[in-house]
């Protein structure tokens, strides 16, 4: 074998390594991101989805704790979120690690490392489609189990009659009902969300690092303090500007509306006045902090002890 063709091999066997390191270590970041913030998640989509049955964050928190204990209450749908932010944070950060090899690929740059936080923004935005695919059946059946017993209120259906419903029941009556289709409810919506959300999400996040980072010295050796501070400041940036995107994203799948996105919006506006597209903000960004500055945090250090195991195998 020429010495042109082992190049070639070896440098394949870096970039399928890379990946893996990527898909395992926002793996782990996903699951680290559930833990922390399920119950403030579960408050954000009742308030989103239903806000005329809540007085505030305060409310609806205690209300549901109160009526539902924490497993059944604050923790529903704990099952299709971890499998919903694995998926979506795997493939999120493998994509994004192999969007940022095309970005610098095309724009001459040596390393990826040399990559600007705007270039970073980019290759974030882009990655954000792929991970859309993947996020939007398991979150879908997170939304509606978070918000089941409301939708049963609404419709006034006996409440009881759904409260031992689990993932794999919602999921088979779903394709029962609608097909496969039926799972990808709200897909254009959440592509919405994610491609500029995710822009502002690693833009915000590799700014911070850069802004917090000594004279001289490298974004990725500014210590855990700062990595969770840079991921609190990316996270933060990521649901000031989606917010809106989402509201209507868990109205069209908690409720199945075949109405676009836009219309659902101006519905919402129209009806309920522009505030409404910002209902669940508070307990959104407060889960927010601790939830990604823990996932930015997670992902960055099991991917460098990752890569020290393999460097040293």
């Amino acid at each position: 074998m020429s010495l042109e063709c082992t190049e070639k091999v070896n440098q394949r066997l870096r970039n399928v390594k890379a990946g893996l390191i990527d898909l395992i270590a926002g793996s782990l970041g996903g699951i680290a991101l559930v833990y922390v913030g399920q119950p403030l998640d579960t408050v954000k989509v009742k308030m989103q989805t239903f806000p005329s049955m809540y007085n505030g964050m305060v409310n609806c928190f205690l209300k549901t704790l109160r009526t539902d204990g924490v497993m059944r209450g604050l923790y529903a749908g704990t099952v299709p979120a971890l499998v919903a932010n694995v998926a979506e944070n795997s493939v999120l950060f493998a994509a994004y690690g192999g969007c940022q090899k095309v970005m610098s690929n095309v724009l001459g740059v040596e390393k990826v490392e040399n990559l600007t936080s705007f270039q970073n923004a980019w290759a974030g935005f882009f990655a954000a489609f792929f991970s859309s695919l993947t996020l939007c059946p398991t979150e879908l059946i997170k939304c509606k189990l978070q918000a089941m017993k409301e939708v049963q209120i609404e419709m006034k259906g006996p409440v009881t009659a759904v409260k031992n419903i689990g993932s794999w029941t919602l999921t088979s009556q779903i394709i029962k009902e609608q097909g496969i289709r039926g799972l990808f409810t709200g897909l254009s919506s959440t592509i919405a969300r994610e491609m500029p959300g995710y822009f502002f999400f690693f833009g915000g996040y590799e700014v911070t690092r850069e802004l917090l980072a000594k004279p001289n010295q490298s974004r990725e050796d500014i210590g855990w303090q700062k990595t969770m501070i840079a991921g609190a400041v990316g996270g933060t940036v990521l649901w000031l500007v989606i917010f809106p995107a989402d509201v209507v994203k868990s109205r069209i799948q908690v409720k199945n509306l075949k109405t676009p996105a836009l219309s659902v919006m101006k519905d919402i506006v129209r009806n309920e006045g522009i505030s409404s597209l910002y209902n669940g903000l508070k307990p959104t960004l407060i889960r927010t902090v601790p939830a990604t500055a823990t996932l930015f945090v997670t992902y960055e250090y099991t991917k460098r002890l990752m890569l020290d195991v393999f460097e040293n195998s």
